[in-house]
């Protein structure tokens, strides 16, 4: 489990493919952490690259190793090149929960459609899938790309469900959402209690 609370920014220096010559293999990365400290990772253990959870399989000084399967490359964006990416290490009993229940598990990917300053800060306006509008609520949790945010407005339109949320200087500074364009795509997680309550009340897929 995560918060949503970018802990560094790191970088992809290497994608390595999993086996060569074929389409349908994933690929090796070569994470360099940045400012994440790594004294406590061990091989197993998970970390959040761009909200997507990848287990470590190989450490090298302040790098880490993950393999990213095909299926995971199709479902998620910002996984298959070199670049900045948001990272945080997985939760410890007892560690300060500062954003929501996250569990790094990516439902959608949403495609930016206006990113401009407002005031001192910048409006994010995301499109959505359809089928992830239904868990979009006013003051509501979504992650994008890692990060724990809240829904300012909700729209439902033709081609899915956009929404708007304020991205205050810090998290600019401090996450990767910065280099953010129109058009740009986007690993989305809905809230884990929406998820929840949506199947109680008998919305959810059977």
């Amino acid at each position: 489990m995560f918060t949503g609370i970018i802990a560094a920014v790191g970088r992809i220096d290497e994608v390595q493919p999993l086996q060569q010559g074929a389409s349908d293999a994933g690929v090796r990365l070569r994470v360099t952490a940045g400012s994440l400290p790594l004294e406590d990772v061990r091989i197993g253990d998970s970390i959040a690259i761009q909200g997507a959870c990848m287990t470590v399989v190989e450490m090298a000084g302040n790098q880490f190793d993950v393999e990213v399967s095909r299926e995971s490359l199709r479902l998620t964006a910002g996984l298959d090149a070199i670049g900045p990416v948001n990272l945080e290490k997985a939760l410890r009993v007892g560690d300060y929960l500062g954003g929501h229940i996250v569990s790094g598990h990516v439902d959608g990917l949403g495609e930016v459609q206006r990113f401009a300053p407002v005031g001192e800060s910048h409006e994010l306006v995301i499109r959505a899938p359809q089928a992830l509008g239904r868990y979009l609520a006013y003051k509501g949790s979504i992650t994008v790309n890692g990060v724990s945010l809240t829904v300012n407005r909700v729209e439902d339109v033709a081609e899915g469900c956009d929404f708007s949320i304020n991205i205050i200087p810090h998290t600019l500074s401090a996450t990767t959402l910065g280099a953010l364009t129109p058009g740009s795509r986007v690993n989305l997680e809905i809230d884990t209690i929406a998820r929840y309550v949506d199947r109680m009340m008998g919305q959810g897929a059977r």
